[in-house]
């Protein structure tokens, strides 16, 4: 981990001082700024961050208890550590209040060379040390960052996988997987709750028509433009599927009057009969097409699916018989 090298920051008036401070520090492995006065020291804070500042008490203008003080009301600097050096206010009284303005430390002149070297070391330690802690967390807090990310990539591209494997690739609709499943769901809630429910299957007349003469892309957006219609028509609760090419499955639950539910029935054909406007191999044309549909109802009587759904095939095959375009009821 390369870190940059901590700086310290030293105010003094004296220029004597100054160069001795600079001497003494020279092998302390920081790199140094001077000032000689309050004003340029609070500019020097707000463009870097110092390790440590040494701090004259005994200045004009603006004295050290002062500058500790503004840099205390700063938020970004009042965690720097500051040693104030002084020759004045050594008594007990004056070192309390420099403390209360942010002092960590005191250094008396004159300066005792191996004090001074010692004390800053250890701060310069200190400060590494966070810096290194720092840098660690901002480490792990960007791994943390990549591994919520993969994790969310892993998850969709999962959540991804399992719609395709249930779902019909180009309406979306659910698949006839998906269908199965349903359809055993609502066989198995039925005799806890209520109404039974109906299937319906429907064959979609003169698609092959659109497909042959106006190409595959026209005949994939007339599938997609049914899915949508057949979605408008039902309810939240029941489930369109696209078992296969132009024929798809309605599982329409909570029904409980034939008659109403061979009017749903038949204004979906209704829907499903309104023209395409599509997009063809020759320009734009409007597609006519219409459903055949059978409808078997389920009541909780002990019917296997399949029964249930060879049922509905049966109603299917009797509206494509009696001139397609109509809805046909199982016995």
């Amino acid at each position: 981990m390369n870190l940059p090298a901590p700086k310290i920051l030293v105010v003094d008036d004296t220029p004597a001082n100054l160069v001795a401070m600079r001497h003494l520090l020279a092998d302390s492995g920081a790199e140094l700024y001077e000032t000689d006065n309050g004003n340029a020291a609070l500019a020097l804070c707000l463009d870097h961050e110092f390790a440590l500042i040494l701090l004259d008490v005994n200045m004009p203008e603006m004295d050290g208890f002062e500058v500790a003080f503004l840099i205390g009301e700063d938020e970004r600097l009042r965690e720097t550590p500051i040693i104030f050096v002084t020759a004045a206010y050594a008594d007990d009284i004056n070192r309390v209040r420099g403390y209360h303005f942010g002092a960590v430390d005191y250094i008396a002149k004159p300066i005792n060379d191996m004090i001074l070297q010692s004390k800053v070391r250890v701060f310069l330690e200190l400060y590494r040390a966070r810096a290194a802690l720092k840098s660690t967390l901002a480490e792990l807090e960007e791994r943390n960052e990549q591994l919520n990310t993969e994790i969310s990539e892993r998850r969709r591209i999962e959540a991804q996988i399992r719609h395709q494997a249930t779902h019909d690739t180009l309406t979306g609709l659910p698949n006839r997987t998906l269908f199965h499943d349903r359809l055993l769901t609502a066989m198995q809630r039925v005799p806890r709750h209520g109404p039974g429910f109906a299937l319906a299957m429907l064959d979609i007349d003169g698609f092959k028509g659109v497909n042959d003469n106006h190409g595959h892309p026209a005949g994939d957006a007339l599938l997609k433009a049914i899915a949508d219609r057949l979605g408008d028509q039902v309810r939240s609760n029941d489930t369109v599927a696209r078992l296969g090419g132009d024929e798809f499955a309605l599982i329409l639950e909570d029904v409980a009057d034939v008659d109403l539910l061979m009017r749903r029935c038949q204004d979906i054909g209704n829907a499903l009969a309104a023209p395409y406007p599509l997009e063809g191999r020759h320009g734009p044309f409007e597609a006519q097409v219409s459903a055949s549909i059978g409808v078997t109802l389920w009541k909780g009587d002990g019917q296997a699916d399949e029964d249930l759904i060879q049922s509905a095939d049966r109603a299917l095959y009797q509206a494509k018989d009696s001139g397609k375009n109509c809805c046909v009821m199982s016995p």
